[in-house]
């Protein structure tokens, strides 16, 4: 026999709470994410959102789940495809990440932005602007990638094109 629907027996105590975790360990086993990320994700599954928090946090303290661990990786992939620290910056504080481990985990990189920005240039542009509309594209390319004023003038320097790799 079917039984009633509404003879249904409330879930136990602390069921919410364990398929949270493991729905945020699965999502940690796939990669790394900000706590900001991981409790958006428990809430789209329907998770509570106070239950999301509680989960994250102590997954956080186990050393499961880590905002600088994320930035971290985050930063590497991103110099990697070749973008700049503003764009980084701005792509970490998105993600939930707090504003002073921005700025220390960019200090702590091991990047030499002029450099990168050099690369990035070169690799985008195979010759000098030739007049002040194309200066203006080339810097706007650099800018969107997120390199400062400092970084842009010294991957468009005028010998930038000679010594090429």
């Amino acid at each position: 026999m079917n039984p009633e629907p509404d003879s249904e027996e409330p879930p136990e105590p602390g069921a919410e709470r364990t398929r949270a975790r493991n729905q945020a360990l699965r999502a940690l086993g796939r990669r790394e994410q900000s706590a900001k990320e991981l409790q958006a994700r428990l809430a789209a599954r329907g998770v509570d959102e106070a239950c999301a928090e509680d989960v994250v946090r102590e997954l956080g303290e186990a050393g499961w789940q880590s905002d600088r661990r994320y930035a971290e990786l985050l930063l590497r992939s991103r110099i990697a495809q070749g973008y700049g620290p503003r764009r980084i910056a701005a792509e970490l504080a998105t993600r939930g990440v707090e504003d002073g481990l921005i700025r220390e985990v960019l200090a702590e990189a091991d990047c030499d932005w002029n450099a990168l920005g050099r690369q990035v240039y070169r690799k985008r542009f195979t010759a000098a602007p030739t007049d002040f509309n194309e200066r203006a594209k080339h810097q706007r390319f650099l800018a969107a990638r997120g390199f400062d004023g400092e970084q842009i003038r010294a991957a468009m320097q005028s010998d930038g094109f000679d010594d090429a790799e």
